[in-house]
């Protein structure tokens, strides 16, 4: 279709195509850029760049947060024009440093809480640099129009480009990079911009997998080393290969600790399974699949034991999950998941009083299978907790969602023939009416529907 578009107006004539390019360019601005862009040799390109990006630079226009999204798209164009104009490597990075340093005049005069304007920094402005970077022979240039960037960067958009420096750089540039900030470093007075540097160091520490580097740096930004601190050492070591001393900061968490013991958990798997520690691996994935059952957590168990254990482990599991009084939503989507609906109802109907409709995405993963499965009692409890959520938090906007649970408690109730110590449907409702019977547009819209 595109193609015979084309064709077609190929067959229309440059002169005819000319003057509606024309015209368009009068009423478009962004047209009007194109067309300018086309037209201009690559000095005057070069020279229209910078002149847009200083104006940028210097404004103080404020952007408001309806605007930002537009806003953001004419930077990405301004972007895309630079590419398609701008060919030489280092002139094309250099342009898109100047980019990077409008992050004052832009992002400081923008409401920019959706993160439409910073992500033009830290996603295009970053590819485009990238691509100019990595074309360019002299990459010492290249590394000094990063450094000196980065020296500053007070809306934490700049470092974007060194976080990523190995994939245009060679470690030789990095190495001298690093030296300079450690250099400077050594000679700031100011402690903020002493931690900014080793956060830099850090950075490139990483990508190039010097691990003693990034502890010795790490250990110099925080002066103590925190749960958080020993993570991130181990994680660096492991990535460098040497998985025996990420195993020793590791082992330096005490056992019991909380803090970030899904990630610790993560590396321990990652160094027993390459050991070929299958005892030790079993045991973190038997820990994570007790609190987290699921039938993600059990294969990754079964991998590990065996698939010809599923049977045992998945009837202990429900036996577990009997056991306990407390309601958690993945035991009841694990037994379901499982097939296990004689299980899941009761389960379900002996923490009923534990059913908390705020937590709606929960209970409709359930809800769901439990109806289909006839479980109609089950469905209605469930139901009733969503609709009860909602009226009593005089949400309009749901009113539609709770006409529709009302509707279904409707349609369920004649297939309920025990209702155990559940009141039934006819007093459920009568009780609804009484606390809510206020909220006419409600209850109107409800008999609408009927």
């Amino acid at each position: 279709m595109k193609k015979d578009r084309k064709e077609k107006l190929m067959n229309l004539g440059a002169e005819c195509l000319a003057d509606v390019l024309l015209v368009l360019a009068e009423r478009i601005d962004a047209v009007e850029e194109r067309v300018t862009s086309m037209l201009a040799g690559p000095k005057e390109n070069i020279q229209r760049f910078k002149k847009k990006l200083s104006s940028l630079k210097r404004s103080r226009r404020f952007v408001r947060w309806g605007e930002s999204a537009g806003f953001a798209r004419d930077l990405e164009g301004l972007l895309e024009d630079m590419k398609d104009s701008v060919s030489d490597p280092l002139t094309g990075a250099a342009l898109v440093v100047l980019f990077y340093e409008t992050d004052e005049g832009v992002i400081g005069n923008c409401d920019d809480s959706s993160g439409n304007v910073g992500d033009v920094y830290r996603f295009d402005a970053k590819d485009l640099f990238v691509d100019y970077a990595s074309r360019c022979e002299d990459k010492g240039k290249i590394a000094k129009m990063v450094l000196t960037l980065n020296l500053n960067d007070n809306y934490g958009v700049r470092d974007a480009l060194m976080e990523c420096a190995e994939s245009y750089l060679p470690e030789t540039e990095i190495r001298g990079m690093i030296s300079t900030l450690q250099a400077l470093g050594d000679d700031e007075a100011d402690k903020h911009k002493k931690h900014h540097f080793l956060i830099l160091i850090e950075l490139l520490a990483r990508q190039i997998k010097d691990a003693p580097l990034f502890e010795q740096t790490r250990i110099a930004a925080w002066g103590d080393v925190p749960t958080a601190a020993k993570v991130d050492i181990a994680r660096v070591y492991l990535e460098s290969g040497d998985s025996q001393t990420a195993f020793s900061w590791l082992e330096k968490i005490p056992k019991e600790e909380a803090y970030q013991s899904y990630e610790r958990d993560k590396l321990y798997l990652e160094i027993y399974e390459q050991w070929g520690d299958t005892g030790k691996l079993a045991e973190i994935l038997f820990e994570k699949f007790k609190s987290y059952p699921s039938m993600k957590s059990l294969e990754g168990l079964l991998d590990v034991i065996g698939h010809d254990k599923k049977d045992e482990v998945v009837a202990e599991e429900v036996v577990d999950i009997l056991a306990e009084n407390k309601l958690r939503d993945c035991d009841a989507e694990f037994l379901i998941a499982m097939g296990k609906f004689d299980e899941a109802e009761t389960y379900l109907l002996e923490r009923a009083d534990q059913l908390n409709g705020h937590y709606y995405e929960s209970l409709l993963s359930f809800v769901a299978p439990m109806e289909l499965e006839d479980r109609s009692l089950v469905a209605s409890l469930i139901y009733r907790s969503l609709l009860d959520s909602i009226l009593e938090r005089g949400y309009t906007k749901a009113y539609p969602h709770g006409i529709r649970y009302l509707k279904k408690l409707d349609a369920l109730a004649p297939s309920i023939r025990d209702w155990r110590h559940f009141d039934h449907h006819e007093t459920y409702a009568e009780g609804l009416t009484q606390s809510h019977g206020k909220k006419h547009s409600f209850w109107s819209k409800y008999r609408g529907t009927k």
